[in-house]
């Protein structure tokens, strides 16, 4: 049986680009017509669309210290489509449903230690996509695979 439910975006507007001024120095867009997810790991909303028609997915709105969340936008997408802080870009975003995806380098880590990889799979998907966020927000290679090496390590204790 063929569904008839449409799915419409959560937002389909544009927005100006902004940027950190910390060491990060992330490119980002200030979404306040979103709420936080108060039951996901750091009320972060997960989310998939485009900007400026460059497709985006498996991606998380965070809140910003005053609670309004906001779109990370990867310079590798800022390149892609030619724009930079102060530049305005479409964005369309729909919810994102979708279970976790656990990158092959987490699994194999934490398949080469039986009780952190049960004790994973053991918790909710909420809580498992937000230690793969986590991991994979982090700045560098090295951050990350610190992060992956903590995860391990806490998830057998």
């Amino acid at each position: 049986m063929e569904s008839n439910i449409r799915e419409f975006p959560l937002i389909n507007q544009n927005y100006q680009l902004d940027k950190f001024p910390d060491k990060t120095g992330w490119t980002y867009v200030a979404i306040p017509e979103i709420i936080q997810d108060k039951h996901a790991f750091f009320s972060w909303v997960k989310v998939y669309g485009s900007i400026d028609g460059y497709e985006i997915k498996n991606f998380h709105l965070m809140p910003l210290s005053d609670g309004t969340l906001f779109l990370p936008v990867k310079a590798e997408i800022c390149k892609k489509i030619d724009k930079k802080k102060g530049d305005w870009v479409h964005i369309i975003l729909y919810s994102d449903k979708s279970p976790a995806d656990i990158p092959e380098e987490l699994l194999i880590s934490l398949k080469e230690s039986p009780t952190a990889y049960q004790t994973f799979e053991s918790l909710t998907e909420s809580l498992q996509q937000g230690i793969i966020d986590w991991i994979y927000c982090a700045g560098n290679e090295e951050i990350k695979m610190e992060r992956i090496a903590k995860t391990v390590s806490r998830l057998t204790n």
